[in-house]
């Protein structure tokens, strides 16, 4: 049993001495690396980052989707004992410019052949050529990663991880298979999908990556590689469950032993689907944020008890306060404050912006919710997406939960826009199943009627083409917003 922590950057290296050079770790469509592979490839491109002034604790910026390449540059990184983040490689430019006078990185790679000559950024392929094979002593850095948030918001932040770069291979990861096969679906420039595929890698486990969500294709990846755990959002979840029940039957998948979800909230409907097709013993979910203030977990069997709920805390005190900052008691809907019990700020720390703390060390990302009298946590919405409409709390959630679960809708988002008399009112903007009969507004109120109290009824519903969700499931709700309400002005006139 391995008693010292492995410094991030020997990974390569050591797993390719212990399950063979030729082995492959990591593959997308025909792109498939070797553990021999990739440490050689990390290896040159260290020494190339070495010569660009690149040393312990420099932040690099990566823009590019998954690929071979992502996981070469994050090993030779940590060999260097910097730390790798992880952007969106659709970033437009003004976006990608605000990242970096936040993160003032030492380097920055990227895909995107305008945006590298604009930032004056190197390529993806930077240090293959330049660079030399001989292992360099790897170097422990004082933080693994640092992912962004808030670019949808305004000024963007930098969620600086606490942890160093080593991992203690003893040490068990939400069930994650060891020398195993994980699926990952979703773009690591997300957070789970960026920490759950390097912590398989770091214990052997191959990676199978997805450079774009198919929900049939997950499916064909499963079944060809005998994928035991896979991490999905609930949007991928939705799609998957909506295919014609002869496509789900079409490929095995009864080599998985997880399936987790996270990062938005799930429907409870759509769980129960997915609780009856696996089981619920397979079915797991995890809730907490970029900065580990705290976590929470249940399994499906948990779930089934406390439906709805999110699970119980994990390391963490929980405390549910109204907008005054008083504690609630069971059952009533507040913000959720964490603290971590390492203690306050011992997880991480933002560049470009201050948490917003209350006394005693606790901390909110801005989620609201409620405990039960089990100590169960239940989520409700963001305050930001809060909808109060003539003096009644609206989550758009809890509406866009019960949109989809019309056989005619594909995805739907919820927002609030402006009212005189109502201060504001529910607008729901719905993308159509394009493999059902197009449905009318009249029948998804009809619908809704049925399952929402009539005060939290969309006002208005809108159809689109659009793309509402991204790949991870998130929903740039503001820019939604204020495009309607831009247009609305416009239309006025």
């Amino acid at each position: 049993m391995n008693v010292t922590p492995v410094p991030l950057g020997h990974i390569p290296t050591l797993q390719a001495t212990r399950r063979g050079a030729s082995t492959w770790c990591v593959k997308h469509g025909d792109e498939v690396l070797s553990w021999g592979e990739l440490s050689r490839r990390a290896n040159r491109r260290a020494h190339a980052l070495t010569a660009r002034g690149v040393g312990r604790n420099d932040l690099v910026i990566l823009s590019l989707p998954n690929s071979a390449a992502l996981y070469e540059l994050t090993f030779a990184i940590w060999k260097l004992g910097a730390v790798p983040s992880v952007v969106s490689w659709r970033l437009p430019l003004q976006e990608f410019r605000a990242i970096l006078e936040v993160a003032r990185p030492k380097a920055v790679i990227v895909s995107d052949p305008a945006i590298a000559a604009a930032v004056d950024a190197l390529p993806v392929d930077f240090g293959l050529a330049e660079g030399r094979d001989d292992e360099l002593d790897s170097v422990v850095g004082d933080h693994w990663k640092a992912m962004t948030s808030g670019g949808s918001t305004g000024r963007p932040k930098v969620i600086v991880d606490h942890a160093p770069g080593e991992v203690d291979l003893d040490t068990e990861v939400m069930l994650m298979p060891r020398d195993g096969t994980i699926l990952n679906p979703g773009p690591c420039y997300h957070n789970a999908p960026f920490t759950m595929t390097h912590n398989a890698l770091f214990r052997g486990s191959a990676v199978v990556g997805m450079a774009k969500f198919d929900p049939e294709e997950a499916l064909r990846l499963i079944d060809e590689n005998r994928i035991g755990w896979v991490n999905f959002v609930p949007t991928m979840m939705n799609r998957i469950w909506r295919l014609p029940q002869e496509v789900r039957r079409r490929y095995d998948i009864s080599c998985l032993q997880a399936v987790w979800h996270m990062a938005a909230p799930m429907p409870a409907w759509l769980k129960e689907h997915w609780i009856d097709w696996l089981g619920p013993e397979k079915i797991w979910e995890m809730y907490g944020g970029t900065e580990r203030q705290g976590l929470t977990i249940i399994n499906g069997v948990e779930w089934l008890q406390h439906r709805g709920s999110v699970g119980l805390p994990v390391a963490c005190d929980i405390r549910i306060l109204d907008e005054n900052g008083q504690e609630l008691t069971h059952g009533e809907v507040g913000e959720i404050f964490l603290r971590p019990h390492s203690g306050a700020g011992s997880t991480y720390h933002y560049l470009g912006a201050t948490p917003k703390a209350v006394g005693d060390g606790f901390e909110t990302i801005g989620d609201f919710g409620s405990v039960d009298a089990d100590g169960y946590l239940y989520l409700a919405d963001r305050r930001t997406d809060l909808i109060l409409s003539g003096g009644a709390n609206i989550y758009p959630a809890e509406v866009e939960g019960a949109l989809l679960e019309h056989p005619g809708v594909e995805a739907a988002v919820v927002i609030g826009l402006p009212d005189e008399d109502m201060g504001a009112v529910t607008h729901a903007i719905v993308r159509r199943d394009p493999a059902s009969d197009p449905v009318t507004p009249e029948a998804l109120l009809a619908f809704l009627s049925e399952r929402l109290v009539r005060y939290k009824l969309p006002r208005s519903i809108e159809f689109t083409e659009e793309v509402l969700r991204d790949d991870a499931g998130k929903v740039r709700r503001g820019q939604l917003r204020e495009a309607r309400i831009a247009r609305g002005r416009m239309e006025a006139v």
